[in-house]
């Protein structure tokens, strides 16, 4: 609850934050005055004196428009300056995302996250993990990226994720691996040979890498999630195919958190038990 402060006192801390306001901003009481539409007058009255009666609401807002301040911080009923529309700006931005996870962007969120753990939900199966075989599979199609870049950024970041002081937990729907075993939707054209190989590696690298790295598989048939990549307490990252929206407001990141562990609660195939699975999909070729 807001602390209650005197009526005196809230128009005294008017007086100052508008006079703040101004000089943040250059304004003199004449340009002031023209901005809001009312006489220079009102403006030096508005700045001066100890009456405890405030200003109309329409002067209020005029004044706080005019200087790119909210009104809430003029009337001392909140402490940031900011307009909701820059506050919302600085918490939420949107950003070009590239062909896959594995571009400059993402891995200077990940560079900058390095000590905290990282969640992450791939929009496929995770970049990092791939072999060569599957990288030229997947990127020999796609233009303005190289096969070889992809492949080595792969490795840049899997060496990267080696290194760092980060755990790395992965959710991943069920359905996409029982779809790239059996070589059918985006998988459908995969060689056999190739998916066996992954496999392999999926098994071999989970286990050497446990608890480090963690990946899990739930059943989106009870539970969705859109991909998402949570970096510790400082952001949180959707994918949206051409773009990231990034989070950085503490509640949103607490609450894609809370959605990203009820996935790993509720996973149908656990990271432990992962491994195992995997060698049982490999039979399905």
């Amino acid at each position: 609850m807001a602390e209650k402060i005197d009526k005196r006192d809230r128009a005294q801390l008017f007086r100052q934050r508008l006079k703040d306001a101004m000089v943040q901003r250059g304004a003199t009481q004449s340009a002031l005055a023209r901005r809001v539409g009312v006489d220079r007058s009102t403006i030096s009255q508005l700045l001066s004196g100890d009456s405890p009666r405030l200003p109309n609401a329409q002067v209020v807002a005029e004044c706080a428009s005019a200087l790119g301040v909210s009104a809430d911080w003029l009337l001392a009923l909140s402490e940031r300056p900011e307009t909701a529309a820059d506050v919302l700006a600085g918490t939420a931005r949107m950003t070009e995302a590239a062909r896959a996870l594995i571009d400059e962007q993402i891995f200077a969120w990940h560079q900058e996250a390095e000590g905290y753990k990282i969640r992450h939900v791939p929009a496929a199966l995770p970049d990092m993990l791939k072999t060569d075989a599957l990288l030229e599979w997947e990127y020999s199609p796609h233009l303005g990226r190289t096969t070889q870049q992809a492949i080595g950024a792969s490795a840049d970041r899997l060496s990267w994720m080696r290194n760092a002081s980060s755990d790395y937990e992965i959710a991943l729907p069920r359905h996409e691996m029982i779809a790239f075993a059996t070589a059918t939707g985006y998988y459908a054209d995969v060689p056999a040979d190739i998916r066996a190989e992954q496999i392999d590696r999926f098994a071999d690298l989970l286990e050497s890498l446990y608890p480090r790295m963690r990946l899990s598989l739930f059943d989106a048939r009870r539970l969705f999630s859109a991909p998402v990549t949570i970096f510790g307490p400082l952001l949180s990252v959707l994918y949206i195919g051409q773009s990231y929206i990034a989070f950085r407001d503490t509640e949103r990141v607490q609450a894609l958190t809370a959605h990203f562990d009820l996935l790993v609660r509720e996973a149908s195939v656990s990271s432990r038990a992962l491994p195992e699975y995997l060698r049982e999909l490999k039979d399905w070729i």
